[in-house]
């Protein structure tokens, strides 16, 4: 499958593009805070309160107990720095400030200014962390700021019990003593007592930011993020985009069958979410945590919290898909114009005129809940309960276009950019398409990343290569069929006995937009395709698919299907397409094996029973 299981409208990801390495460090770093904040907020218990006892502070010139700053100032996470050359202090400096976004106050804090014994009170301060970022420096030494610390840590014999603490390391993977203060101050930490809240960070500057925690296996919760090394658009002319994907999948122990489809998170576009923003006059950056009320429910948040309006209808909300009857319901309440409450409600009802307008105003127009907002002016519903009616968005699916077998650690994605004007006017983009649309890799070594695991299909190729094959796939039907080819291509180099592999491919004209066509033709001269039959719809008066070009050749099909055991694929439009080729089969069942139309039915049926007519296909 090329595109998304949907209508049109539902054509309309998780992770921002790349950036250079220290944006790539800390986005790392404001995932940290948020994990550890996640972790604080769901798992805190009350701890019981210390008696604050007076104590005179010593007459110097400067603050020496970061404890009595804390206080002082409302702040509950510290963030130390061991830095030599700026970089680290940056990063404390930026983890501080932004802590604010997610409900808590932080402070930046060298060490050599601050008492470092008083660490194991900070237990004094409600919901407190402290975070640290220490860079290594020459032989695997402490940075000078943070030497004096390192030295204690040696000799102290403290006892933390009831800090919580995380560190982030900073170095550079091509030195020997890669990062040995963070592991250090990580370890030492624990020994006496603190207690780890979030793994050990490891910044590399020769490379990018990850940490130690187990990688694998990736799926819907834990998706990998794979480069993008080719992104190509595949068709020489004509006002569609039709685009051809690699992703570097290397390191990821990910495997992958040919017919299998790669999954990958989308992002919704920033101008859609921004106007949403507008029009319910709210702050998108404001911190939110939207818990569940129903104890029985196995759901405690809708999506991951805390979180910020804009990170949900960016990320985990389907802003694009025309909503439910249910959705507008629910909404109803909040339009101060008795007429759009009327109209939504009747949206909403199970009424025959209800049913009929919501058909044609909602899908027929393919307008999503920003149409909506836009098209009922007086409709302005506080956006809690609108991110609470959202349902999620869901990750989009596409037919991988290339065989393990011969690309180990690379996926291909052949996909239609979606992209049309509604009836009122506006212009849907599909949400995936588009986003994939613009993930160029780059040339200085950073790449633009998609988030992806792997679905398994029922779509595989025969156990025996004996087997002949007929593979039907218009358009981006063809993705999964690359993937077939070059399998049944590696089996000959193989040595091995490869049945007929023949290709039934359909596109509007061989100019425009006949999709692999080199990769193709060289796959006809080499004899890996036995037959590559191609219907170029719009070059003629009448229209030709690849249905009438199978019936064309209705004796070889037969006698591949009846006689020598051939496996039938279809891949594509389910709507039209799909159909029109099933109808052909039966068609050449009569015709060739003298059967009734319900025998001939009853054929075909008992081929997909026994696995030997597979359909890929989607709306």
């Amino acid at each position: 499958m090329a595109d998304t299981r949907a209508d049109p409208a539902a054509q309309s990801e998780l992770m921002d593009e790349d950036e250079p390495f220290f944006s790539n460090l800390d986005l790392f770093l404001f995932s940290l805070i948020a994990g550890l904040l996640v972790y604080w907020i769901i798992f805190r218990k009350k701890a019981e309160p210390i008696p604050e006892f007076k104590k005179l502070e010593p007459q110097t010139t400067r603050e020496t107990s970061f404890i009595g700053k804390m206080k002082k100032t409302g702040k509950n996470i510290v963030v130390f720095y061991g830095s030599q050359t700026g970089t680290a202090e940056e990063f404390a400096n930026r983890l501080a400030k932004d802590a604010h976004r997610y409900g808590m106050k932080g402070m930046a804090a060298d060490p050599e200014e601050y008492d470092m014994s008083e660490l194991s009170r900070l237990t004094e301060v409600e919901n407190s962390i402290a975070i640290f970022c220490m860079a290594t420096y020459g032989e695997g030494d402490p940075t000078d700021n943070a030497q004096d610390f390192y030295d204690w840590l040696q000799e102290g014999d403290a006892d933390f019990s009831g800090v919580k603490y995380t560190v982030f390391a900073l170095g550079n993977k091509t030195y020997e003593h890669y990062n040995s203060m963070g592991k250090y101050v990580d370890k030492r930490l624990a020994e006496l007592g603190a207690r780890r809240i979030f793994d050990l960070g490891m910044g590399d500057d020769d490379g990018k930011a990850y940490h130690h925690k187990p990688v694998g296996p990736f799926d819907s919760k834990n998706p990998f993020l794979a480069a993008v090394t080719v992104n190509r658009k595949l068709n020489k002319a004509g006002d569609r985009h039709l685009m051809h994907l690699e992703l570097d999948i290397t390191g990821s122990k990910i495997r992958y069958e040919s017919g299998d489809h790669v999954a990958v998170y989308p992002i919704n576009d920033s101008v859609i979410v921004n106007r949403i923003g507008d029009l319910l006059g709210v702050d998108l950056d404001t911190v939110i945590s939207l818990n569940n009320l129903d104890e029985e429910s196995n759901k405690k948040h809708p999506f991951p919290c805390p979180s910020t309006y804009r990170t949900a209808l960016t990320h985990y909300l389907d802003i694009t898909n025309p909503p439910r009857t249910n959705v507008l319901y629910e909404l109803a309440q909040y339009a101060t114009e008795p007429k759009d409450q009327e109209n939504m409600r009747k949206m909403a009802s199970s009424s025959p005129e209800g049913k009929a307008l919501y058909q044609s105003w909602v899908l027929d127009s393919c307008r999503n809940i920003l149409a909506i907002l836009e098209d009922f002016p007086s409709l302005r519903p506080p956006i809690d309960h609108l991110c609470e009616l959202l349902p999620r968005l869901q990750a989009r699916y596409y037919s991988i276009a290339s065989s393990s077998k011969v690309h180990a650690n690379s996926i291909h994605i052949c996909a239609v950019v979606v992209e049309y004007e509604t009836k009122t006017g506006r212009v849907n983009k599909g949400v995936a398409t588009n986003w994939l649309k613009n993930k160029m890799p780059t040339d200085n070594g950073h790449k633009a990343t998609v988030p992806m695991y792997i679905r398994k299909s029922q779509f595989r190729l025969p156990f025996k290569s004996t087997n002949p094959v007929i593979m039907v796939g218009p358009g981006t039907g063809i993705a999964p069929f690359m993937g077939f080819v070059q399998e049944r291509g590696w089996l000959k180099e193989q040595g091995k006995d490869v049945g007929d592999t023949v290709l039934y491919y359909g596109c509007r004209y061989k100019k425009e937009d006949f999709l692999y066509q080199e990769e193709l033709e060289e796959f006809e001269k080499t004899g890996v395709l036995t037959a590559l039959n191609v219907a170029f719809s719009r070059d003629q008066a009448e229209k030709v698919y690849v249905q009438h070009l199978l019936k064309k050749n209705k004796e070889a099909v037969w006698r591949l299907v009846h006689s020598d055991n051939a496996h039938i694929y279809i891949c594509g439009d389910a709507r039209n397409m799909a159909r029109d080729v099933q109808n052909a089969f039966y068609e050449i069942a009569e015709e060739l094996g003298g059967l009734s139309r319900s025998q001939a039915v009853d054929y075909v049926k008992k081929l997909m029973t026994k696995g030997r007519y597979s359909q890929d296909v989607w709306s």
